[in-house]
């Protein structure tokens, strides 16, 4: 039976991941912060984990449980991620590392404890990205740039974990229906005040907060397309799931970027002058 870790089960892309890939025939151990969602994985069958992605001690328990256990891992999924919305000055540095401690850091973390199993199993470690990493729109600077990195270390490990059989795997996910509108939309509110000089436009950082769920792929069709993927004996590079995953990153390589930024601008009521 081939094994399979994937980060951030609580609900969305995580939940559904997990329960095709157990409807598959894998064995999955599905990971989440919050005692009561690790409880409902038990529940639902998964070996459930509770897990901060950045606590270091508790990534390397876990390789070795899953070394006890099975010798090796066929899939890693990095999943775990947030959206920080909002000003990018507003949020400021803080809010930035608390970003890419989550959606960026946490990838090398988890994928360096997992290292050796991976290794013993010539595993494939699926990173989740997303469009926000190619076109980049206001009001969503942290997570932008976030997602934009998971590229670049994507691309990096492929070719540094190339040598030991493991292989690396980047979606690019479009607007899939998951509950990311909602903590996102809770994420930028806590910005949110009139001493910020952005509160006019209030309305456009809400919008933007929203924009993941403007016309959402079901997570079940984005699960079913990705462990598709995965089974595949030579898994892509890189696959686009769901909608707007591949008119955005057409729009931005093919619009001029005075154009495009424009239209970000107006899409999102940034005035030129407040």
């Amino acid at each position: 039976m081939p094994v399979a870790l994937i980060t951030g089960c609580s609900s969305g892309i995580g939940r559904a991941l997990a329960d095709a890939f157990k409807a598959a025939g894998y064995k999955v151990w599905a990971s989440a912060r919050k005692a009561e969602d690790v409880a409902a994985l038990t529940s639902a069958g998964f070996t459930a984990v509770q897990l901060d992605v950045n606590d270091s001690a508790a990534l390397e328990q876990l390789g070795e449980r899953i070394n006890q256990q099975h010798g090796g891992l066929d899939v890693l999924i990095n999943n775990a991620g947030y959206g920080a919305m909002g000003p990018l000055l507003d949020g400021g540095v803080a809010a930035m590392q608390r970003q890419f401690e989550t959606n960026v850091f946490s990838i090398v973390g988890v994928t360096r404890a997992l290292f050796p199993v991976l290794r013993r199993a010539k595993g494939l470690v699926v990173n989740i990205g997303s469009v926000s990493g190619v076109l980049v729109t206001p009001f969503a600077g942290a997570y932008c740039a976030s997602k934009a990195a998971v590229h670049a270390l994507s691309d990096a490990l492929r070719m540094e974990l190339a040598p030991f059989g493991i292989r690396v795997m980047e979606v690019q996910p479009g607007a899939i229906q998951s509950s990311f509108a909602k903590n996102a939309g809770h994420e930028a509110e806590q910005l949110i005040n009139e001493q910020s000089p952005w509160f006019p436009l209030r309305e456009g950082i809400r919008a933007r907060a929203k924009a993941s769920q403007d016309k959402p792929t079901p997570a079940s069709e984005f699960a079913d397309v990705l462990l598709n993927a995965v089974q595949q004996r030579k898994p892509p590079r890189l696959i686009r799931i769901g909608n707007g995953s591949r008119a955005l990153p057409m729009l931005a390589a093919l619009l001029p970027k005075g154009l495009l930024e424009s239209t970000l601008m107006k899409r999102f009521g940034l005035r030129r002058q407040l």
